[in-house]
């Protein structure tokens, strides 16, 4: 595995600069240690992941950058009244005050724009929300949308089905639902239709009720598919809309 560099190099350089364990099973981490310091050790595996997933060479010297970032961070939040969201594998941390702005705006808020460049925290943020609100049963389901510019939203000559189709684009979003609830407890909620997957395209003529909906990507939309996407609201729902 890329993040964890050849024979977990990149691992145990977390490990000797926190002072926590590290364990590795298959996509899943688990950190032991001092909460502090594993919460630093998250953000920076958190932090690698993202610059993965640009392409981005995982040396020595961009872990030792990830976790001087992750540090500074915590320390950050710990100075401020940062907002907190406890999910069953993470406890997820307002980083300053743009993002304690955001978390504030999404908890009163039918309708959020989350506006920021990549790594700014926009959508972990947000699907730590949803996570929040389903444990506590103010919502029924949460539903991740993406437009799939990539294939122009003409999924249908692909093979496989729905969500062999476009789980490749909600990736992102997928990664941090692990992260938050582990890889088998997200597979059994959307084999019960409690997460729920879909392209832009497919959400014309439905009506979601007490539903968290995520839009990832939404500078990707045309002024139609967003008037679309915000007339998808019904009651006890409520959005939040992603882009750059």
């Amino acid at each position: 595995m890329l993040l964890c560099g050849e024979l977990n190099k990149n691992l145990k350089q977390i490990e000797k600069a926190l002072k926590i364990k590290v364990l590795q099973n298959g996509t899943e981490f688990n950190l032991s240690g001092k909460e502090e310091d594993v919460q630093i050790g998250v953000s920076a595996l958190y932090d690698l992941k993202q610059k993965l997933e640009t392409n981005s060479a995982i040396t020595s010297d961009v872990v030792h950058l990830s976790l001087h970032t992750a540090k500074f961070s915590n320390q950050e939040a710990e100075g401020s009244d940062s907002l907190q969201i406890k999910t069953p594998r993470v406890l997820v941390t307002a980083r300053g005050k743009n993002q304690n702005n955001y978390l504030e705006h999404i908890k009163n808020s039918d309708l959020t724009f989350g506006v920021g460049p990549s790594g700014t925290g926009k959508t972990f943020l947000a699907v730590a929300s949803a996570v929040d609100d389903l444990i506590k049963e103010k919502i029924r389901k949460i539903v991740l949308v993406r437009p799939a510019v990539e294939a122009g939203e003409r999924l249908g000559f692909l093979p496989g089905d729905l969500s062999s189709k476009i789980d490749p684009y909600l990736r992102p979003l997928y990664d941090a639902l692990h992260d938050m609830l582990g890889a088998e407890r997200v597979n059994r909620l959307v084999e019960r239709d409690i997460i729920e997957i879909a392209p832009l395209a497919y959400m014309r003529g439905r009506t979601l009720r007490e539903a968290f909906i995520i839009m990832d990507e939404g500078q990707n939309t045309t002024i139609e598919q967003m008037k679309m996407f915000l007339t998808r609201l019904g009651f006890g729902s409520k959005a939040v809309v992603n882009g750059i």
